[in-house]
Formats: structure tokens, C-alpha cells, sequence
């Protein structure tokens, strides 16, 4: 059967290529595939046991089993400074800063930046009732995780959480939350401003507005230019006010 293999981070570099597909025995599991990564590229070896794996985004063990077109990744620690894991969520429920921020802080900081941001009561001049927000929910994790070691790597700072509600959202509610950890302000506030701002045009999550006369998709920032799209020269006019009233 054949098993697509992600490299990420340092192991890029060790491998020598960000991916690769294989051919394994039917029945094969995750730890028949660490052993042939190991056999083929020995230098893994000195990394495998600080690993995780994931099979179709979700983290499995070796004994986990393996079936055609199956797409493993090969994870790295992600970068933190101090050791300290990013908070990287998706989530439906409340978000609640004071539960998030607080037990991520270190004596070392000496800035925490924070974006909360929250459903306001109006938008293109009417009076917004409540958004529903939703994600291309896999890929969308996987760019937030991306993005949060990318802040780290860019920035002076030791830590991030980054947090995205999903569904229906009440006015004053908080639909995403950035939370950026420093020994000094300047590094800080630059890494937030910069997740939001790349948040904004690069992770699959859409909004939809509700207003008393209908409701409408808000228009999309335009993605980079290093996104390939099916209009290579340009994104044309943005999403058009696809009110149903």
C-alpha cells in the first residue's frame, strides 16, 4: 500500500525533501513506517524518539495501523523558547481568557500582548444580531500551528496561545483570541500584530454576519501572493454582498 510521509521543521532539512510517498506491506503500522524512515534516511534516528506522529491529523502511537493513502506526519517539537508548547485551539465553546492566559505566563515575561477579538453590535451600517463563524477545521489547525511556530522563529518571544471560535457567536462574545509572551513589549506587540494580520489572510476560516434584514458572508482579505489561486495574475474584486434577505 501506498503512505504519504509529511516532514516538518528540522526534519525537512534532514530528509531532504518535505515529503515523500512510500510502499509498505498491507497491514503495515506506524511503527513498521518509522523503521523504514530510519533504514533510508539513518540520520532520523537521533530524532524519532522526540517525535510525534500523526496519521490524517490526529496523533497515534507505533502500533497505530496504517491503510492505503494514509498521510503521516512527522512532528517535531514545536518551537517555544523556554520549552513551553503554543496553545493552538479550534473550539465551539465560550472562550474564556482568564482560563487560557494566566497558566501560560512565566516570571521571565515581561510583556504579554492581547488581542481579544470580539463580536461587535453593527457592520456595513446595520445592526448585527449574532455571526456564525466556520473552517476548513484540518487545514485550519494546521496553519494556526504553523503560524504560532512561524511567530516564534520571526520574534524575540517565548510563547503563544492562539485561540479560534467556531459556530454561532453572540454579540460581545470573543470569536479569537492571541495572546503573545516576552521578556520585552516591543517583539511582543510586533508577533501579535502579525498573527492577526496573517491569520486573517492565510487560515480557511469564513464569517457569516446576521442583520435584521438578512444575512451576508464578510468579504475575504485577499490571499498573499504566494498562494497559488486559479487567477495566477491577480484575486480580483473581493467576495461580493451575498445578502439573502
Amino acid at each position: 500500500m501506498r503512505v504519504r510521509i509529511l516532514f516538518f521543521g528540522m526534519l525537512k532539512e534532514v530528509a531532504g525533501k518535505s515529503s515523500d510517498v512510500v510502499e509498505l506491506r498491507d497491514g503495515a503500522c506506524l511503527g513498521d513506517l518509522i523503521a523504514y524512515c530510519e533504514e533510508a534516511t539513518p540520520a532520523l534516528k537521533a530524532s524519532t524518539a522526540s517525535l510525534a506522529f500523526a496519521i490524517n491529523h490526529e496523533y497515534a502511537g507505533p502500533d497505530a495501523k496504517l491503510q492505503e493513502n494514509d498521510e503521516v506526519a512527522m512532528l517535531p517539537p514545536v518551537s517555544g523558547g523556554s520549552g513551553d508548547a503554543p496553545v493552538v485551539k479550534l473550539i465551539r465553546e465560550r472562550i474564556v481568557p482568564h482560563e487560557i492566559i494566566p497558566p501560560m505566563e512565566r516570571p521571565e515575561d515581561g510583556a504579554i500582548v492581547i488581542f481579544d477579538g470580539t463580536v461587535r453590535n453593527h457592520s456595513r451600517n446595520r445592526r448585527t444580531l449574532y455571526l456564525e463563524y466556520e473552517a476548513y477545521e484540518p487545514m485550519a489547525l494546521t496553519k494556526l500551528k504553523e503560524l504560532a511556530g512561524e511567530a516564534t522563529r520571526r520574534y524575540a518571544i517565548r510563547n503563544v496561545a492562539l485561540v479560534h471560535r467556531l459556530g454561532h457567536l453572540a454579540i460581545g462574545e470573543s470569536s479569537v483570541l492571541i495572546a503573545v509572551f516576552s521578556a520585552h513589549r516591543a517583539a511582543a506587540f510586533e508577533a501579535c500584530r502579525w498573527l492577526i494580520d496573517t491569520l486573517k489572510r492565510t487560515v480557511p476560516i469564513w464569517k457569516k454576519e446576521y442583520f435584521e434584514d438578512g444575512a451576508v458572508w464578510a468579504d475575504g482579505e485577499p490571499f498573499p501572493p504566494e498562494i497559488p489561486g486559479a487567477n495566477s495574475s491577480g484575486r480580483g474584486s473581493p467576495t461580493p454582498d451575498l445578502a439573502s434577505k
